[in-house]
């Protein structure tokens, strides 16, 4: 049964009435009696009893009315709810973080936001490294905070919250790990362990290059899902992996050692939500996330190219969800 009809038979079963009900559907006379016809073609037998002087309700078109009518209001009490939540900033916000982090400033954002909104309850998780998109195409998450680049069609992008430098994690005992910093061209002297999973192919790339900056290949290390995996690849000498800075500071291990990259440009985060599906509560987010992003002190224990590396924020949110 189609909206158009549905909406038609209700309103001409209240009126009675052909011309007020095209009044009130803003639609012409002929659409009316056009609708009804064929909704009372799909049933199969009369719904009206029409005369030049009045309309009436059959039996069947009685019937009707009562099983339709609940499940209208039910329909339009939906999206009733739907709508004032879009409009204000109450119920369930699932947000997603990538790394440790980003979780900080989502952690913080929310303590803010709940203090604001207490009609609504913030829920957080981590965005899987080896599908970054699919949890938040799915509705599991509103909005999330990951590593830029985000070169999806679907998908709202916001200016970056904070940066932090890039690191290569090598094995301790690898000929580089005796360095204190190291290029992209030396990417070509040990294999780069690479992400495997839903990856568009920059973002592949970004996470394990093919070539060196002067055209150098880089050696294929196995595959990997997830951050944990990637360290102990590493620590087993079984390749390299590219990192971000704070990897150092919330993932020390035995057997890696952490060397910033000196011409590697450094990696922003930012917010990505559904660009169909900004809700008011998704843009308070954002609007916290911004004014709470702070640069922070990395944990102790940290190697000393992690304890140098600078983190800011952006001051203008232009991109992100008004």
């Amino acid at each position: 049964m189609e909206r158009d009809e549905l909406e038609c038979f209700l309103i001409l079963a209240e009126e009675l009435h052909f011309g007020r009900t095209a009044d009130r559907m803003r639609l012409s006379r002929a659409r009316v009696s056009q609708l009804v016809r064929r909704l009372e073609r799909r049933v199969g037998a009369p719904l009206f009893a029409r005369t030049s002087r009045r309309v009436a309700l059959t039996a069947l078109g009685r019937q009707l009315r009562e099983d339709l009518a609940p499940h209208h209001r039910a329909i339009d009490a939906a999206v009733a709810r739907a709508a004032a939540t879009a409009r204000g900033v109450s119920g369930v916000l699932h947000v997603g973080f990538s790394s440790p982090l980003a979780g900080e400033v989502v952690m913080k954002a929310a303590e803010a936001l709940r203090a604001g909104h207490p009609g609504l309850d913030v829920e957080i998780c981590e965005v899987p490294l080896a599908d970054p998109y699919g949890p938040l195409r799915k509705g599991d998450f509103d909005i999330q905070l990951i590593e830029l680049p985000v070169r999806e069609p679907d998908l709202g992008e916001g200016p970056a919250l904070l940066t932090e430098e890039r690191v290569l994690a090598v094995a301790a005992g690898h000929p580089l790990a005796a360095r204190r910093r190291v290029s992209l061209e030396e990417l070509a002297e040990v294999p780069l362990l690479t992400v495997e999973g839903e990856l568009p192919e920059y973002r592949r790339e970004h996470h394990g290059p093919a070539r060196t900056p002067n055209g150098r290949p880089i050696p294929r290390g196995p595959g990997i899902t997830s951050l944990q995996e990637a360290l102990m690849l590493v620590a087993a000498g079984k390749g390299a992996f590219l990192t971000t800075a704070h990897t150092a500071a919330y993932h020390p291990r035995p057997g890696v050692a952490y060397l910033p990259l000196d011409d590697a440009a450094p990696v922003g985060y930012g917010l990505v939500w559904r660009a169909a599906d900004s809700t008011g509560a998704v843009r308070a987010f954002a609007r916290t996330a911004l004014k709470t992003a702070q640069p922070s002190e990395p944990a102790r224990g940290a190697s000393e190219p992690a304890r140098g590396t600078a983190r800011r924020r952006v001051a203008e949110p232009a991109g992100a969800p008004a």
